[in-house]
């Protein structure tokens, strides 16, 4: 599901939530609203306001962790790539096709990988870049001393890990959150919300302030479902490390 999907549907469960505990106050008998009714709600949502706020922080962390190895991962690429452009550029004129097809292979993963059609859809499915190309040219070169054999063997050695990397990125373009766990977290928003407004007064005041709990909260799973899309969407992985290299190639 879209991110702002998900965290506008939240909301609707949060507030809603909210709105219904005040309609209930009006309806259910006083003694379901006495002292010692209101300090047993109060101790059980207690617990639950724990727990949500430390999944919710838990959710967070993973969801960023899994955004920065997508960031490092495109820079390493980035950086890979300018070296072994470099390597065949020192391998001699011979190395020119794998040159070409690496520029060629390098734009067409950017083209691919933020691809505005893909950006929250890891049901679709494309070719993976593995730049199976590039270390078929390079497996092509014949090395004539033993110069060019060891450039050739850094070059193909570069060029493997290269292609793990861009097979880790492409299939890790998109990790969806489990859908058990994002239901069990709205159960618990639900009826935290219920509760708050169960006993609370009605006015606008206290209609403001569920709504923007509210909003936080939706705000905050936004976050989690819009990184674990980290190449598509607002918050994306930056294309530039890899833009910069491209630029380098066959200089």
């Amino acid at each position: 599901m879209h991110p702002l999907a998900t965290s506008f549907l939240v909301f609707l469960c949060t507030f809603g939530a909210a709105l219904l505990g005040m309609f209930l106050r009006r309806v259910l008998p006083e003694h379901h609203l006495a002292p010692e009714s209101k300090e047993v709600v109060r101790v059980a949502m207690g617990l639950v306001a724990s727990t949500v706020a430390l999944i919710l922080g838990l959710l967070v962390y993973s969801s960023k962790g899994f955004y920065d190895t997508q960031t490092a991962e495109v820079t390493q690429l980035s950086a890979n790539v300018v070296l072994l452009d470099r390597i065949l550029a020192h391998y001699g004129p011979e190395g020119a096709e794998a040159r070409a097809d690496l520029r060629t292979s390098i734009g067409r993963q950017i083209d691919m990988m933020w691809a505005e059609n893909n950006s929250h859809a890891p049901g679709v499915q494309t070719k993976a870049p593995s730049g199976e190309g590039i270390i078929e040219r390079i497996d092509e070169l014949a090395p004539k001393d033993d110069r060019q054999k060891a450039l050739q063997s850094q070059a193909r050695s570069l060029a493997f890990q290269m292609g793990q990397t861009r097979l880790l990125m492409y299939q890790q373009r998109s990790v969806p959150v489990p859908k058990p766990l994002m239901m069990i977290l709205v159960f618990w928003l639900f009826a935290l919300f219920i509760s708050f407004g169960l006993f609370a007064p009605s006015n606008a005041t206290v209609a403001v302030s569920l709504c923007v709990a509210a909003l936080a909260v939706c705000g905050a799973v936004y976050l989690i479902v819009e990184m674990y899309y980290p190449y598509g969407g607002l918050i994306q992985v930056s294309s530039a490390p890899l833009k910069a290299a491209l630029a380098q190639l066959g200089q």
